[in-house]
C-alpha cells in the first residue's frame, strides 16, 4: 500500500490531481502491478484530505540524533584455575619427553 501513497505524494508535488487514472499511471511507470480496489480507496480516502495540512502535521520520520551510547559492561574476567606446581611440573616432564620421541 505504501506505493500507492507514495505515487498519491508524488502526483501532489507535481502538483497534479490525484485521480484514479494518474495513480495507475505513476505505479505502472514504477513498474508495480495495480490493485484498482487499493487504487478507488486511496483516491477516495484523499479526497477530503488536505495534503499539505496532512504533511505539515505529520510526525517527522527523521531519523533521531545520535545519542551517546554507554559504555559496554566489560565482561568479567575468568579466573584461570592454577595447577599446583607438582601437576605443572608433570605435564612440562610429559611434554619434554613428548618431544623428544620426535628425535629420538
Amino acid at each position: 500500500m505504501s506505493a500507492y501513497v507514495h505515487a498519491a505524494l508524488l502526483l501532489h508535488e507535481a502538483k497534479k490531481q490525484i485521480d484514479e487514472e494518474n495513480v495507475k499511471k505513476v505505479l505502472k511507470a514504477a513498474g508495480i502491478s495495480i490493485d484498482e480496489a487499493r487504487v478507488k480507496a486511496l483516491v477516495a480516502a484523499l479526497s477530503e484530505v488536505n495534503i499539505n495540512e496532512a504533511i505539515k502535521t505529520a510526525p517527522s520520520i527523521v531519523a533521531p540524533t545520535a545519542t551517546p551510547a554507554s559504555p559496554a559492561p566489560t565482561p568479567e574476567k575468568k579466573e584461570e584455575k592454577k595447577k599446583p606446581p607438582e601437576e605443572e611440573k608433570k605435564t612440562e616432564e610429559a611434554a619434554i619427553q613428548g618431544l623428544g620421541a620426535l628425535f629420538g
